[in-house]
């Protein structure tokens, strides 16, 4: 759906992303360990990744969820390959950087002083945010982004790094640097060339003495696209974290007389909560109409190809490609709003054709009721249409109702990462009685009925449309012809003096057509309006066909 065929709202991206959740996103270091021997390993998988991000990131409508990005890559040394830029809208720049790293040499010697550069490069990031803010021309880049974070990819041990950072770290002033994140990939069958993955005893008593007032952060990421675009996304979330998003209100605790505390002064009790995006919303691309975000018609969820003149656009072609078991599917991955999908009654089939196709669908329908399954659909381009556009993907849900329900399914461009705490550990015996007692006063419906919830829309669209300004068409019309010059008028004739001046009115009937030209009768009798039952007034006839058709004139 085009960003500019939406009204209202409910349907704005801002209402869609919330920008002002979006205030406080960083800007972002990305240092790339290019040293071998892993380098040839990793290069592909890292520069595709990147590649695949930073197209993404360029392409977002609505508001900036990565403002700045600079890029150093440690090989032979250590070197900028890309300042600080505005990632919005840089989509060329950026490709040039990504095509910078996958040039560099894969062959060379292990530097010892290889902790040195990383180092190094983390301090001249941080100068170099330090004048980029210094000469900001935009107030919220210098007033906003007051401090960076930093992400090292490598392949070498991850805790080694981390005490390399530390060591070489703990004597700097590193106010300007918020975040320090080591991402190790992980290769396959390697040996790591700097000594094995644990601490020495001296250097786990001294751990504690060398760390930091920035947080560091160890991630260990296989090698290879998925793995390492879903590290990536993570900068695309909300990064504030200075205020909650949501308060949960439940009802208040039963008191002492096991009543309910619904009282004028009883408090609800308020759970806060913070919200996190699953998926990136398609509105937000320039290239929405393809990826099926709107599917409250049959039109919004695939545009099909030009139609000829005088000729129906052809249906919409969906392919199974998989089937999937209802319980491995989680609700998050599904948006958009339903479609439901009923057996064709049109009425240019044959009622054989129409017959034997109920007889399908109603087959197809049993059949993934009671093997308790979903199918996942891929959209097709319609017979001549352009095939190589974006596909969406759907899932089909059956339904004991004879019918289908079809909702748009996240793919994996569009996913963002999440990651839930898996608690094994029951909570402690105050709050869950405390919980289940706010719990216990909700009111319980074995099914749930739409038509009992309301959202006010009626007050609210009435309200709305009568403060709004109304639309006059005709007194539109009579201002623009009032408006208008007028024609030289030829001389006026001196008025009756028995008749009175029509005053104001005159212009009104100006604006009237005259009536055809006739020749009066010499006496014209008109009938007189009979007003009430009691009225003793009657008409006279005419006496004449004559006076009929001038009655009809007038």
């Amino acid at each position: 759906m085009d960003a500019r065929s939406r009204s209202g709202p409910f349907c704005s991206t801002s209402q869609m992303c919330h920008p002002a959740s979006f205030l406080r996103q960083p800007p972002r270091v990305l240092i790339v360990d290019a040293s071998p021997p892993w380098w040839p390993e990793t290069r592909t998988t890292l520069c595709e990744a990147l590649d695949n991000f930073l197209t993404l990131a360029s392409s977002l409508d609505g508001p900036c969820r990565l403002p700045l990005l600079s890029l150093y890559a440690l090989s032979r040394q250590h070197e900028c390959l890309l300042p600080f830029v505005q990632v919005k809208g840089n989509l060329a720049r950026l490709r040039c950087c990504v095509d910078e790293l996958r040039s560099l040499p894969e062959e060379g010697s292990i530097d010892a002083s290889r902790g040195e550069f990383i180092k190094q490069a983390v301090l001249d990031s941080l100068q170099q945010f330090k004048q980029y803010t210094r000469h900001a021309t935009t107030p919220n880049q210098a007033n906003m982004n007051v401090a960076v974070e930093v992400t090292l990819v490598t392949s070498q041990p991850g805790h080694e790094v981390v005490r390399l950072l530390e060591a070489g770290l703990k004597d700097v002033d590193l106010v300007s640097l918020r975040h320090l994140l080591v991402v190790q990939v992980s290769t396959a069958g390697r040996e790591d060339c700097w000594g094995h993955d644990t601490l020495s005893p001296e250097a786990a008593d001294n751990a504690e003495d060398m760390m930091l007032g920035t947080e560091i952060d160890l991630l260990q990421v296989e090698n290879s696209v998925v793995a390492m675009e879903t590290m990536l996304k993570a900068w695309l979330h909300d990064q504030g974290g200075d205020k909650e998003q949501l308060h949960l209100l439940l009802p208040p605790m039963l008191n002492s007389g096991n009543t309910a505390g619904y009282g004028p002064r009883a408090t609800p009790v308020c759970v806060k909560c913070d919200m996190q995006e699953r998926l990136i919303s398609p509105a937000l691309l320039p290239i929405t109409p393809y990826l099926g975000m709107k599917t409250e018609s049959p039109k919004d969820f695939l545009v099909p190809a030009k139609p000829l003149a005088n000729q129906s656009p052809p249906p919409h072609r969906l392919r199974v490609i998989k089937a999937l078991c209802a319980d491995g599917v989680c609700e998050s991955v599904l948006y958009g709003l339903p479609l439901i999908i009923r057996p064709t009654t049109c009425w240019q089939l044959d009622w054989e054709e129409m017959e034997n196709n109920q007889h399908q669908f109603h087959a197809l329908c049993h059949t993934l009721r009671v093997r308790d399954w979903f199918l996942l659909l891929r959209s097709e381009p319609a017979i001549g249409g352009f095939t190589g556009g974006v596909c969406s993907h759907y899932l089909l849900q059956p339904s004991a109702s004879l019918s289908f329900l079809l909702k748009p399914v996240v793919n994996r461009e569009l996913l963002l990462p999440c990651q839930l705490p898996n608690s094994n550990q029951d909570p402690l015996a105050d709050t869950l009685n405390r919980m289940q007692g706010c719990v216990d006063q909700l009111e319980v419906d074995t099914l749930f009925n739409p038509l009992s919830v309301r959202s006010n829309l009626y007050q609210h669209l009435r309200t709305r449309g009568l403060l709004s300004r109304p639309s006059y068409p005709y007194k539109t019309q009579q201002t623009a012809r009032r408006d208008q010059p007028c024609p030289a008028a030829p001389q006026p004739r001196q008025q009756q003096p028995g008749r009175r001046s029509l005053g104001g009115n005159s212009r009104v009937r100006a604006a009237v057509a005259p009536l055809p030209s006739a020749q009066p009768p010499s006496k014209l009798s008109r009938p007189a309006l009979t007003m009430s039952g009691g009225s003793q007034t009657t008409p006279k006839p005419f006496g004449s066909n004559k006076d009929n058709e001038l009655l009809m004139l007038l």
